[in-house]
């Protein structure tokens, strides 16, 4: 059965409350001059980590850079807490009779700098994005429009995207390769936010200076500090700011844990030392609901997790590799690992997407491969084996700061060394961004943690953006051109169509296992007692506008 978002959301959310309270906000000071965070001045300190890259739009497809980004920029189009979209800085967007050509008209509206934001300003950030030279990691989101091709990029070395037209300062068009009646709900995603002229060199490349204090026109603006590396990110309200993420709220700091990671900022939180930590450590997991400290959260959730194979990697290419991943795949047991380490706040995945969205369903063909059975693992490496004897160690590459990593990826290789028989052990990096630098760079030598938090409402999302060839988030290089095709007919169907084109395509994925999906994570935080206004939105984040103290 398909169900709707409103309806899988009330689903889960009662599966997560048979074995675990939900709790609301508790009390606290009413005053804005309580010392939670180590501020009285309703400055909201929240948990994050270093971005890896500059943090130009285009450029920026993790958690780490992406919550800064949305927070200093404003897209066309705005979600809802709830997923749904309203326009920010588009006036209208307006299709054709087949939406194949949709027309922008945009509001007055500035950067921090005081420049327009124009009808420029969207195309010429949009054309930087999609030109294969300049190594833009979101180019994959150009890729519906006419002048690029699967991948995002412009054709035949072309520096514009042909489908894109500036009319006036004030009103642009997009013309589709092929129709999308709700192309409008991918807008509000950072990698197509506008960008000012002060952002170009004179050769039109965007400066890594820019990157490093970017100019933006969201409802926030980054203060005198801005950036300090290793440290946080902190921003203020910006005051020419008119939409509709107007901040509450006196600023953001976003304060990064590298040694410590999540269990320190557990601590501080605890202290009044950190306002908002929207991941709670497993070590606190079976306590933090019974917190006194604290104000616990715990909902259903839209982020699903996952590690990657690269197929580069020895013995993991062709047939052998197709056999070698299923077999570890049903040699991890799920369900023991979210009810021992997580405490039931993970859901084990029945697929690749997620369950608070709509047309999800839990029977998708194929994805038996996802069950524990450790008979069938063992029968499928033996058949791997056969093609080409296994020699060496099965190592899972992590990040230290992020919460669950460690114990994660210790109970996965322990049961694929338990049941496959063979020398597995997980791989710590520090931090984020030294583990995707590897990744990026296509270095890293092991499996790696891979996971994924939506950029806009829909499976589509989970999908094109991370196992289309060539799309920017394939960190394992899958390619599989039936897959590619499936998703670009979903893309253009609508309904039962598109839903049942989505379920054949995660049917590939299933069979190949570009990635094997672990889990779904509930959305769990802990906020200090002073806060006021915390609800996690559909990205499994809170709302930051939002928050007072």
């Amino acid at each position: 059965m398909r169900l709707t978002r409103r309806t899988r959301l009330a689903g889960v959310a009662m599966i997560a409350a048979a074995s675990l309270t939900l709790a609301a906000c508790g009390g606290g000071s009413d005053s804005e001059g309580g010392s939670g965070g180590g501020s009285g001045d309703n400055v909201i300190t929240v948990y994050g980590t270093n971005p890896q890259n500059p943090l130009i739009p285009t450029a920026t497809n993790e958690v780490g850079g992406g919550d800064p980004l949305n927070n200093l920029f404003s897209g066309l189009t705005a979600y809802n807490s709830d997923g749904s979209t309203v326009n920010e800085v588009a006036e209208s967007i307006e299709p054709n009779d087949d939406k194949t050509l949709w027309t922008v008209k945009l509001k007055p509206w500035k950067f921090t700098d005081g420049t327009d934001v124009t009808a420029e300003s969207f195309v010429k950030a949009w054309n930087y994005g999609a030109n294969a030279a300049n190594k833009q990691l979101n180019n994959y989101f150009f890729y519906p429009i006419e002048g690029t091709d699967d991948n995002g990029n412009t054709l035949d070395d072309a520096t514009e995207i042909s489908g894109l037209k500036v009319i006036d300062p004030t009103s642009f068009t997009i013309k589709l390769k092929k129709p999308e009646s709700d192309f409008p709900l991918r807008l509000g995603y950072s990698a197509y936010f506008p960008v000012p002229d002060a952002a170009y060199d004179s050769s039109g490349k965007i400066t890594k200076a820019y990157g490093e204090r970017p100019i933006g026109n969201g409802p926030y603006q980054l203060t005198k500090s801005g950036w300090e590396r290793n440290k946080q990110i902190a921003m203020e309200p910006n005051p020419d700011y008119t939409g509709s993420h107007k901040p509450e709220n006196k600023g953001l700091v976003f304060k990064f844990y590298a040694g410590g990671g999540t269990d320190a900022a557990y601590t501080d939180v605890q202290s009044n030392n950190l306002d908002v930590l929207d991941q709670v450590p497993p070590s606190a997991l079976k306590t933090f609901e019974k917190d006194s400290k604290i104000n616990a959260f715990n909902e259903a959730g839209s982020n699903f997790s996952s590690f990657t194979i690269p197929e580069r990697l020895k013995h993991f290419s062709g047939e052998e590799g197709q056999l070698r991943r299923a077999a570890i795949s049903m040699a991890i047991n799920r369900k023991l690992i979210t009810e021992k380490i997580f405490n039931n706040t993970r859901t084990p995945a029945t697929d690749f997407t997620s369950p608070v969205l709509d047309g999800w369903t839990k029977d998708v063909p194929g994805n038996e491969v996802l069950q524990y059975n450790a008979d069938e693992a063992k029968k499928k490496w033996a058949e791997a084996d056969a093609i080409s004897k296994w020699d060496g160690s099965f190592q899972l590459a992590f990040n230290n700061d992020g919460a669950g990593n460690k114990e994660f990826a210790d109970a996965v290789t322990n049961q694929i060394s338990t049941v496959l028989g063979i020398d597995s052990s997980p791989k710590p990096y520090p931090t984020f961004d030294e583990l995707r630098k590897e990744v990026t760079d296509r270095t890293i030598k092991t499996a790696f943690r891979t996971g994924w938090q939506a950029d806009y409402p829909s499976m589509l999302n989970y999908l094109g953006p991370i196992y289309a060839t060539k799309a920017g988030s394939n960190d394992g290089d899958y390619s599989n051109k039936q897959f590619d095709n499936l998703i670009s007919e979903a893309s253009s169907a609508e309904g039962d169509a598109r839903y049942d084109l989505i379920s054949q395509a995660q049917t590939l994925l299933l069979t190949d296992l570009p990635a094997v999906p672990l889990w779904y994570q509930n959305a769990t935080a802990a906020t200090s007692k002073d806060l006021k206004g915390f609800e996690f939105n559909w990205q499994q984040k809170p709302d930051y506008y939002k928050l007072t103290k």
